[in-house]
């Protein structure tokens, strides 16, 4: 079984060791990879939960200061297991199935009030679940090879899961996001890429590393910003433009209070880069 919430909450990153997934952690950026290769890395009951509470957990662990989303064996996620919940899903009273419909959005809510930049790294089957994960990531790389379905529909679901009809629109719009959902079709890493889903397309052998790249320029940044900015990004979704420039106005002036904001003044008055400490 996983790690209870409490447990979690209190984990050390350098020496966290998660049940259901892989865990490292290094130079500020943890890298969590999805270990099931011979399927194709789906989730299962217990490794959502596991990972809801851990992205909970990483509120409370400043030396984390952002995380890179990965699958194993060529594969990102191929999404709930067919046979360990899908399943069992079949058998299930209303009750169970809320109960289990509402931790599967626990796991994207935690993900998004995470205050660490997720970069998700998706190479070949991207599916369900997996495109959930990816989608609820703040940058997505992908390879040529990664084909992306939210293919709720296709088991005979709506595509309204885990907040699939609230992100997905603002990232590729309400058109395109209308096409996946309702025909469940795989969307290529080129589509992505032109429709914004995908911020980049690298080589199969060049992904990892691109994304370490791009983690660690992150951790490299001023993290309590950094921090600021996607609570906006998640904040300004249900805010109008003078609701939104005044909840900014206030980020700004908390940031500027920070030391960071008067190591990167006296960085560039002495012309040399500064070096962020997250305060």
């Amino acid at each position: 079984m996983h790690k209870g919430p409490e447990e979690t909450k209190r984990m050390n990153p350098a020496t966290f060791a998660p049940s259901h997934f892989l865990w490292k952690f290094a130079e500020g950026v943890a890298t969590v990879t999805l270990n099931r290769p011979e399927r194709k890395n789906p989730l299962t009951f217990d490794s959502y939960a596991e990972l809801r509470d851990t992205f909970r957990a990483l509120v409370y662990q400043p030396q984390v200061k952002a995380i890179v989303m990965r699958g194993t064996g060529g594969n990102f996620s191929s999404g709930g297991d067919v046979h360990e919940i899908i399943g069992p899903l079949i058998k299930m009273e209303m009750p169970e199935l809320l109960a289990f419909t509402r931790m599967t959005g626990d796991l994207v809510k935690a993900m998004r009030a995470c205050p660490q930049p997720i970069v998700a790294a998706v190479n070949g089957v991207c599916a369900g679940a997996g495109a959930i994960i990816a989608m609820s990531s703040d940058i997505r790389l992908a390879t040529s090879d990664a084909k992306t379905a939210f293919l709720f529909n296709r088991v005979g679901l709506a595509g309204c899961d885990m907040g699939a009809c609230a992100i997905l629109p603002r990232i590729i719009g309400q058109g395109r996001a209308a096409e996946l959902l309702f025909y469940g079709r795989s969307m290529s890493a080129e589509e992505g890429e032109r429709w914004g889903f995908f911020n980049k397309i690298v080589p199969v052998a060049e992904l990892d590393k691109e994304a370490q790249t791009w983690a660690s320029k992150l951790a490299q940044g001023p993290a309590f910003a950094n921090a600021m900015t996607k609570n906006q990004l998640n904040q300004e979704w249900s805010m109008s433009l003078d609701m939104a420039i005044e909840a900014e106005a206030q980020a700004q002036a908390i940031c500027m209070q920070t030391k960071d904001f008067e190591r990167a003044y006296n960085a560039f008055v002495a012309k040399k880069q500064p070096v962020f400490e997250g305060n």
